[in-house]
This record gives structure tokens, C-alpha cells and sequence, in this order.
């Protein structure tokens, strides 16, 4: 990727023995990666103490303070560090590292761009969980005019680093659950192109390993706070934006299924 500097970014909250797997299979890439740990209780950032090397990083924050909470600590310390992009992925087995080169393939053609995940859902995923996100989906795309983003929730992306942050800074929401869907948006209403890339996407059961922190009635509840909110943003954006048009890179998503 010339003249960028890609970083794994994964963020945890007390996601338990399976860490270890999403750790190691990240590192097997031989790029960077960092796990910040949001004030986790489990014991788990033991699980990760002897791993070892120069592109390994693992920040311990002292209290849960949410995802995108996490991730922001995370980024400010890697635009320090000289890194230019961001690729987040969930520390509890949801999200293939064998993915990872496709991102940062598209990404060094279009170093402009946010690479977005969209989910294949394969028959482990809950259907109350693949069917409610439309709703969110639906909101975001409107919120956004169309900007071509396939999915609003989905955790495995790849940020220009600065874009984010500037994101990040120009609200004071976006620090738990509500991330992924109001960077998203926020980052359509800068501008920032957005690439859509079919990505497949497992639900590990418990008997796997798997540890979901998604709450039905509070994270929900904050998604329709959040959306409230967007809806009044684009309102006040709606000329900019439909002056702006549409996606530049949006030729470059695979039609959605």
C-alpha cells in the first residue's frame, strides 16, 4: 500500500477465551494490530500477555466506556504513530482475518476511501439480528441521500485514519453501540467514498466461544435516539448534499443480494 500505513484495530470488552483465536489470526497477516481492551473484566487481556512482536500493541483502558470509545482512543494513538488507515474488526470471532487482504487491496487503489463490509450471513446468524438491521439500513441511506452504503452496522471496515477522527470530533455521540452506524453516516456526509465489499460474517455459538454483548431493548433504544438525531442533521445538510451528488466510487460495489 504506498505511502499508507494500515493498522488492525480490534476493540474488547470481555469477550472471553475466543480473543485469543481473532488475535492470532489477525497477527498471521503480518500487519500491524492492536487490541484495546475497554475496561475488561474476564480476565482476558491475560489470554493475549505472551504474544509478542513488533507489529503486536495491547492497550488496557481502566473503564468500559463502549466501542466507539475504544476505538477512538485507539486511533488517536495511531495517527500518532504514523498509521494512515484503520481497519476495525470484532474481537469475538465474527469477522474473518482472511478478509483483511481485499481491504487493503481496494484501499491502496482508492486510499480516499472507506472499505465497508457488507455481511454474508451464513446459517449461524439469528434472524432477529439480520432482519432488524434493515431498519437501521433503511434510516441510514436516507439519512445519507443514497451515498451507497450497503450496510450500516457492520463492524469490519477500513478508515482513512484522519477522516475518522475528524468524524469522531465533530460529535460527542458515537462511543458505544451507536458507532459503526454514526461514523458511517458522518463519514457519507463529508464526502469520503465508500467502497462496499461482500464479506462473510459468522455468529460462534456459546458452545464455540461466542459472547455477544448486544442488549435488545438499551442498544436499540440508542440506535433510535441516534437516528432521531441523524434525521435532524440531514435535514439541515439536504442542500449541500444534493448539490455534493452521488458516490463517486460507487461503481465499484458489487450490486447487492
Amino acid at each position: 500500500m504506498p505511502d499508507a500505513r494500515p493498522l488492525i484495530l480490534i476493540p474488547s470488552y470481555n469477550t472471553g477465551p475466543i480473543l485469543l483465536e481473532t488475535v492470532k489470526s489477525a497477527l498471521s497477516l503480518g500487519t500491524p494490530v492492536w487490541v484495546v481492551f475497554d475496561g475488561s473484566t474476564d480476565g482476558s487481556p491475560a489470554l493475549i500477555h505472551n504474544l509478542k512482536g513488533e507489529n503486536f500493541r495491547v492497550i488496557e483502558l481502566p473503564e468500559n466506556s463502549g466501542k466507539g470509545a475504544a476505538v477512538l482512543y485507539g486511533l488517536r494513538e495511531a495517527i500518532r504513530d504514523g498509521f494512515t488507515h484503520v481497519l476495525t474488526m470484532d474481537a469475538d470471532g465474527q469477522h474473518p482475518a482472511t478478509a483483511v487482504p481485499e481491504f487493503f487491496r481496494l484501499s491502496a487503489s482508492h486510499p480516499e476511501a472507506a472499505v465497508f463490509g457488507r455481511p454474508i450471513f451464513d446459517s449461524s446468524a439469528p434472524a432477529l439480528r439480520v432482519n432488524g438491521r434493515k431498519v437501521s439500513n433503511f434510516w441510514a441511506n436516507l439519512e445519507t441521500l443514497g451515498w451507497g452504503m450497503d450496510d450500516s452496522l457492520f463492524g469490519m471496515r477500513l478508515y482513512p485514519a484522519q477522516d475518522l477522527l475528524e468524524v469522531f470530533e465533530s460529535t460527542a455521540f458515537a462511543r458505544r453501540f451507536d458507532f459503526d452506524p454514526e461514523v458511517a453516516v458522518r463519514l457519507c456526509w463529508r464526502g469520503v467514498p465508500v467502497i462496499n465489499l461482500p464479506t462473510p460474517v459468522r455468529y460462534p455459538s456459546k458452545e464455540d466461544g461466542g459472547v455477544s454483548q448486544f442488549r435488545y431493548l438499551r442498544d436499540n433504544t440508542l440506535l433510535t435516539w441516534m437516528h432521531l438525531r441523524l434525521l435532524f442533521g440531514f435535514f439541515a445538510r439536504l442542500p449541500l448534499l444534493i448539490a455534493r451528488g452521488s458516490n463517486p466510487l460507487e461503481s465499484l460495489s458489487p450490486p447487492a443480494r
